[in-house]
């Protein structure tokens, strides 16, 4: 029977490693397509999403499956409810990507306009993050883990301080209003990614340690 479920968690495992890596070339193209006003590349991420949704729901059935056919307690369990929790927040991840990819094709139909801070290096602390996080999880590493949460403040920090530009922007450049709302909502999805990354790299040492460290809380799960 061990041998049988830890087959099973290692096939979870694999398809998990495989959604995070569709996700993250996802971010890579929309921040390229926005920076390059490639509308042919933009559609190419939105047709993707579909591939992404239909990963996520067949991960998450072959979750459901082992819970019912092998009731796994203890470390496995924690292993498949972190698996179920982490597929939701990848497959979010690939929307707010989608959505970077709209923003990408509305400028496209303006002008191509310069983004007033820099996305590419903002994209790229995202990318780390989720990084990080996946490889917390796959080296069962919960320092890795914490790594990635400690990199969400500087993302949000930049976000705020895009806030600050794009605002002034505004107030100088009226007539840009609707271009630089299109970069401040590219910021929004990119900060929501890094949430999103914290979210994963906490249900990584959620897994290992069985420890709730989300939303501030910090307590072990009870034993037994």
């Amino acid at each position: 029977m061990a041998v049988l479920i830890q087959a099973e968690l290692d096939k979870l495992k694999k398809s998990l490693l495989t959604l995070s890596a569709e996700v993250e070339e996802q971010v890579q193209k929309a921040v390229q397509a926005l920076l390059t006003c490639d509308k042919t590349l933009a559609d190419s991420v939105r047709k993707d999403d579909d591939k992404i949704d239909l990963m996520e729901v067949e991960l998450e059935e072959d979750c459901l499956k082992v819970l019912a056919l092998h009731q796994p307690v203890a470390h496995d369990l924690r292993f498949i409810v972190s698996v179920l929790k982490i597929n939701n927040d990848l497959e979010r991840m690939a929307d707010h990507a989608c959505s970077i990819a709209e923003r990408a094709i509305d400028l496209s139909r303006i002008m191509c306009p310069e983004s007033p801070y820099d996305v590419e290096a903002m994209g790229n602390k995202v990318k780390e993050m989720l990084r990080t996080a996946l490889d917390a999880l796959m080296k069962t590493d919960s320092e890795l883990a914490h790594q990635a949460i400690e990199m969400d403040d500087p993302v949000d920090q930049i976000h705020r301080q895009n806030f600050v530009i794009i605002r002034k922007a505004i107030i100088d450049n009226p007539q840009m209003t609707e271009v630089l709302l299109h970069f401040l909502s590219v910021s929004r999805y990119l900060e929501r990614m890094g949430d999103l990354a914290t979210n994963i790299a906490e249900d990584v040492i959620y897994q290992i340690e069985g420890e709730i460290v989300r939303h501030g809380v910090d307590q072990q799960e009870s034993k037994g």
